[in-house]
Order: structure tokens, then C-alpha cells, then sequence
């Protein structure tokens, strides 16, 4: 399961962000970050490959305060089309 992970502290990079989630064994997590000044954007995407992990990570993370930021967990849905 893909989650959608907002509010991230600016300090946060892909590692770091994976360690957050270690606990729940991510297949893979990544920071999106601008593509000029890569500077994050405060939001990410960890995919979790055991949904019952995942929905325990959403339950135990979201809100959490890190680094002074509550976190928001859920899990990703897909991009809306841009017209």
C-alpha cells in the first residue's frame, strides 16, 4: 500500500523519512522535492508492502508531532489529471 505522508518538517530527505517508517518494514520512500531548487515540498510517499503494516502505520503516525510538525498519513490516492 502507497501512503501519502504531509506536513513533513524541511529537514526530512528520503532516509530519513524511511527510518520515521522503519517499524513498519517500507519497501521504499521518497521526499518530493522541487525540481530547481530541490528543496523538499513538505510531502511524500512510503509504500508499505503489507497492507495490515500500513494501516498500522496510518493508526500510529498520523498527527504525530516531528521536529514541531504533525504529520498527515494516509494512504495515496491517485493524481487527478491537470486540463
Amino acid at each position: 500500500m502507497k501512503l501519502y505522508v504531509g506536513n513533513l518538517p524541511w529537514s526530512l530527505d528520503d532516509a530519513k523519512l524511511k527510518e520515521l517508517f522503519a517499524a513498519y518494514e517500507p519497501e521504499e520512500a521518497n521526499v518530493i522535492v522541487d525540481k530547481f531548487s530541490k528543496r523538499s515540498k513538505g510531502f511524500g510517499f512510503v509504500t508499505i508492502p503489507n497492507d495490515e503494516s500500513a494501516q498500522k502505520a496510518i493508526a500510529e503516525l498520523n498527527g504525530k508531532d516531528i521536529e514541531g510538525r504533525d504529520l498527515k498519513v494516509s494512504e495515496a490516492k491517485p493524481m487527478e489529471s491537470r486540463e
